[in-house]
């Protein structure tokens, strides 16, 4: 494996495993009631977000990028049905496809700046 497929690529495995372990815990909530429901989706989009600007940041593509991050949104969501007390949900796969494109976008400005 060479240095620079490393460098980009380990990072994303790394994180999707991270999503992957948190998806197969059977019960994520925080017992604060209806802040609960907020603050799960917060998670998913912030962590679908370092995901897409990671896929962004290994690929060189956006668009590639974001559909990468959608497929594993979708398959992280499958996985989930599998998990006793966890169920996938297409409003989860939406929200992780804004947290991809927002990681996306903000990975190249931030990029963008630092090259102006």
């Amino acid at each position: 494996m060479s240095a620079s497929f490393a460098r980009l690529w380990l990072p994303v495995l790394a994180w999707a495993a991270l999503i992957f372990t948190f998806s197969s815990v059977p019960d994520l909530g925080t017992g604060l009631g209806g802040w609960d429901l907020v603050l799960r989706k917060l998670a998913h989009a912030t962590e679908y977000a370092v995901l897409g600007a990671l896929l962004v940041r290994a690929t060189g593509r956006s668009g590639l990028a974001f559909a990468l991050g959608a497929l594993y949104a979708i398959s992280d969501e499958w996985h989930q049905t599998f998990v006793s007390g966890r169920m996938g949900s297409p409003v989860d796969v939406a929200i992780d496809a804004v947290g991809v494109a927002c990681g996306v976008v903000l990975w190249q400005a931030v990029r963008a700046r630092r090259l102006a």
